[in-house]
């Protein structure tokens, strides 16, 4: 693995690690604010949430990985069309993990298709692909800042050319 994706990594999962937290305290912050749950349907279960989250998590943390490791530094963009990809994405995988696993809780096809239903109509979803969007847009910055470098960064008297 070539430094440029060794960086691409190393930056893809702090941005995984930062797209989860800010998805628990947004979903904290919408819940208080707006007085409504995460999960609409009371007999989904404890773990249906937290599944759904990890799903988006590890979807994003997946594409983020695919954008910065397939391209050399110096044909790394800002990637507007890519990111807004992600947060549909991360949209549709949020609430179709909810679905199949609420599915697999309860049984019955329609209860799935049901419980999608209930989860689009609230913020949370939503919420989800808006954050992908805007971690997977400053993801592709970072990468794009860092296009003419080479190697670490140098603090301002370890450059021979100042």
């Amino acid at each position: 693995m070539r430094e440029y994706q060794r960086y691409a990594a190393v930056v893809a999962v702090f941005a995984a690690v930062l797209y989860a937290a800010l998805l628990v305290a947004g979903f904290g912050m919408i819940s208080l604010l707006a007085d409504i749950e995460v999960i609409p349907v009371t007999d989904a279960g404890p773990l249906v949430g937290p599944g759904m989250a990890a799903a988006a998590v590890l979807l994003v943390f997946a594409l983020l990985l695919w954008l910065g490791l397939r391209a050399s530094p110096r044909r790394q963009r800002v990637a507007l069309g890519y990111a807004a990809g992600t947060g549909i994405a991360a949209f549709l995988g949020f609430v179709a993990a909810g679905s199949v696993l609420y599915l697999l809780g309860t049984g019955p096809l329609f209860s799935g298709l049901t419980f999608a239903a209930a989860v689009l109509r609230e913020p949370f979803a939503a919420t989800t692909g808006i954050l992908a969007f805007v971690v997977t847009l400053l993801y592709s910055l970072v990468l794009a800042s860092r296009m003419n470098e080479h190697g670490r960064p140098l603090w301002p008297w370890e450059r021979p050319d100042e």
